[in-house]
């Protein structure tokens, strides 16, 4: 196309000024991203027509187009829509141009960073969106609805765990022990016995192994004291020679009472070179083998069908 006598003037006029090379520059830079563009639609174009003809064989073969679909990793409406797109010497290119709507309630860049800064508040910091809207509100301040504080929160990874709020503690294993012969792993619990007298309990201590389900000791006591574990949790290494001199160090495996978990009984099994093992938060099948026990020995036909009198009482009915 000829270039016209005053747009010829015009060049002259920014080749003098010195304009030109930045001119020609971004000129330059248009045409590159055109380029880049414009490949970029020829290869998508050609990945597109290289999905329908696999789609094609793949029916003709006696497939289903929607599981062809899902191998793809594309939807079935999307296939049909480049299908439609490369209709009739089409280039497969897009066209739909979507929908511009005027929303005149939208929030502003203004108004979101306000919702930001007032979420990061000291006062705010540690409080959920269902909280600062209502505070707000109260104060006759209104930045946005609650939605909209969401929203904004999302966006900026900010929707969990602001503040003070902790990371959710991982789920912990399933203990999982094993043991080949005797005196390999022990496992032991505290049970109620009830009394005469409303409200009070007696304790029943139990060790077993548990591999050979024998009762290593036990008692019973009247209060569960961390002292008396850690009295009987000796008895039972004195009576099967347990020493820091094994090969194979003991496993005492018990749940998450205040007994099983204190500095009295740990100093105690360090000092015997014991390992110990513990039961899940709340988990109520962790200790599996001491909690069968007791429930076979409370649910025995001679098991007294009314509370213990005194603990003289309860200890003959635990050698029986």
């Amino acid at each position: 196309m000829p270039i016209s006598h005053s747009a010829a003037t015009e060049l002259e006029q920014l080749l003098g000024s010195g304009i030109a090379g930045e001119l020609i520059s971004e000129l330059v830079r248009q045409g590159l991203q055109a380029l880049i563009e414009a490949e970029a639609a020829t290869a998508l174009g050609a990945d597109r027509r290289k999905a329908l003809e696999i789609l094609d064989g793949a029916v003709c073969a006696g497939a289903r187009a929607r599981e062809v679909a899902v191998l793809l990793g594309v939807g079935l409406t999307t296939l049909q829509r480049w299908r439609r797109q490369f209709a009739g010497g089409g280039d497969g290119t897009d066209h739909r141009k979507g929908t511009h709507r005027n929303v005149s309630h939208r929030l502003s860049d203004e108004g979101r960073h306000g919702i930001l800064l007032t979420c990061n508040e000291l006062e705010f910091a540690a409080l959920p969106p269902s909280l600062i809207v209502p505070v707000l509100a109260d104060r006759g301040l209104f930045t946005g609805s609650e939605r909209s504080f969401y929203r904004v929160l999302h966006a900026h990874g900010q929707a969990h765990r602001r503040g003070r709020a902790r990371l959710p503690m991982e789920p912990r294993t399933v203990p999982r022990l094993r043991a080949d012969g005797p005196n390999q792993l022990w496992s032991w619990d505290i049970s109620y016995l009830p009394t005469s007298v409303k409200g009070i309990w007696l304790y029943l201590y139990l060790v077993i192994d548990v591999w050979s389900r024998k009762v290593i000791a036990w008692d019973v006591e009247s209060s569960e004291d961390p002292k008396l574990a850690a009295n009987l949790v000796n008895r039972a290494f004195l009576r099967e020679r347990i020493t820091r001199r094994r090969k194979q160090p003991l496993i005492l495996h018990a749940d998450n009472g205040n007994a099983m978990r204190a500095a009295t009984l740990e100093v105690r099994l360090e000092e015997l070179g014991v390992l110990r093992s513990f039961s899940r938060p709340r988990g109520s099948n962790d200790n599996p083998y001491s909690e069968s026990l007791f429930r076979t020995i409370k649910y025995r036909l001679d098991h007294l069908r009314k509370p213990f009198t005194s603990k003289e009482q309860a200890c003959l009915w635990v050698v029986v």
